[in-house]
């Protein structure tokens, strides 16, 4: 069922996403090469502690850490670990999310170490843009939840890339994970509720450069990686169904 919420907890779930925008300001100025992932991981740990918040996904279902770090052909979900150190070339895709006072908020960003090959430039730029015409299609009047996956995968097809689609978006706010699911193409099979005032939700673009999309879980249970061992990237805001339009909570 989907949480529609109120502008009381719609303002604490932005205060929530705000304090998560600045975390991500502050990592994009920190990390760089010869960092591990824990290192990463440990960033945004103290950064919560410090502003008194939390991070939920530590302990979610057993997940180890408040951050996923997924780097190269990691796509989601990967396990910080003080084995894995950022190279020059890699790309780092940074989900993570806060818990300020009870309200929650969720991100990702990808950031590129050094100089990254051309081609995955391209792809680090294709799915954030994908991302942005998911919340443009979101914002329209009488939109549908279809609507979003179906501008995403339009846009990164143009490139032969491909989308993930055991994985995707979702409301969040009073929890981690919310209704209602929020898929990266379009299905008949899925669920299309019309977007409407009070629902907040996570738009998350996560794109493969190779066009199957195909990924596979590894033995810990939590990494996805690709099949062809070929980068993907990822990219994700909260936004909200205000009175006054669609609103993107995770930016300054």
């Amino acid at each position: 069922m989907i949480q529609l919420k109120n502008d009381y907890q719609i303002d604490k779930i932005r205060s929530s996403c705000k304090l998560l925008a600045e975390m991500f300001e502050m990592v994009k100025c920190e990390i760089q090469e010869g960092m591990s992932t824990y290192d990463v991981d440990k960033l945004c740990e103290d950064f919560m502690k410090k502003h008194h918040a939390k991070g939920p996904c530590k302990g979610y279902f057993g997940y180890p850490n408040v951050s996923c770090t997924s780097v190269n052909d990691t796509i989601i979900h990967g396990i910080p670990s003080k084995k894995e150190i950022l190279k020059n070339g890699d790309i780092i895709s940074i989900d993570c999310c806060i818990d300020l006072d009870g309200y929650i908020s969720d991100s990702t960003h990808t950031y590129e170490i050094g100089e990254v090959a051309p081609e995955v430039h391209q792809l680090n730029v294709v799915t954030e843009k994908s991302l942005y015409l998911g919340i443009e299609a979101a914002s329209k009047e009488r939109a549908r939840i279809q609507d979003i996956g179906l501008a995403v995968s339009q846009y990164v097809r143009k490139f032969k890339y491909g989308v993930l689609k055991d994985y995707c978006g979702h409301g969040v706010g009073l929890e981690l994970h919310e209704d209602p699911e929020i898929p990266n193409y379009v299905s008949l099979s899925n669920p299309n509720p019309r977007i409407k005032e009070g629902m907040v939700f996570a738009i998350e673009p996560m794109i493969t450069m190779g066009s199957s999309g195909k990924c596979f879980l590894e033995d810990d249970d939590w990494t996805v990686k690709t099949c062809d061992g070929k980068p993907g990237c990822h990219w994700e805001h909260t936004v909200a169904i205000t009175k006054n339009g669609l609103e993107i909570l995770t930016t300054l």
